[in-house]
């Protein structure tokens, strides 16, 4: 069972983007589209105060008539974010999303954040860690009858 750790250090980047929550919505969603992501932390300092994703903008600007210049982050943002250490398990990530319906998880050791995870990064592990299986189930196979 793979950790928390061992699937941020398998991603191609660590970087976890994050906007502050003054800042306008229209700001999210164009840093949101340049670095082709789903969800931002919203940040004070080094204090996680909300997360704010496409799912949010769709329900809380696009369908209420806002507008993306003049609304806020913090106007639109989850404030309570759920969040998982290092250690956990891409079992347990993956119980936490579903039974709450999240697609990101920010990661946080000792209180401060060290990543984040989506529902993709998941998946991707855990057909990984499936492939791996059929494959060593197919050499011993392989070996049996041989």
């Amino acid at each position: 069972m793979k950790t928390v750790a061992h699937i941020l250090k398998s991603k191609p980047s660590q970087t976890v983007y994050t906007i502050a929550p003054d800042k306008p919505v229209l700001d999210a969603i164009k840093l949101m589209a340049e670095k082709r992501i789903g969800a931002l932390l919203v940040m004070e300092g080094e204090k996680i105060v909300g997360i704010m994703t496409e799912r949010d903008y769709a329900r809380k600007v696009v369908l209420m008539g806002r507008s993306s210049v003049d609304t806020p982050v913090r106007a639109i943002m989850t404030s309570s974010v759920m969040y998982v250490r290092p250690d956990n398990s891409n079992e347990q990530c993956m119980a936490l999303m579903t039974e709450n319906r999240l697609r990101h998880l920010p990661v946080i050791d000792d209180g401060k954040l060290v990543g984040l995870v989506s529902i993709g990064d998941l998946v991707k592990d855990i057909i990984s860690e499936q492939q791996f299986i059929i494959e060593q189930l197919e050499h011993y196979i392989r070996g049996e009858r041989g």
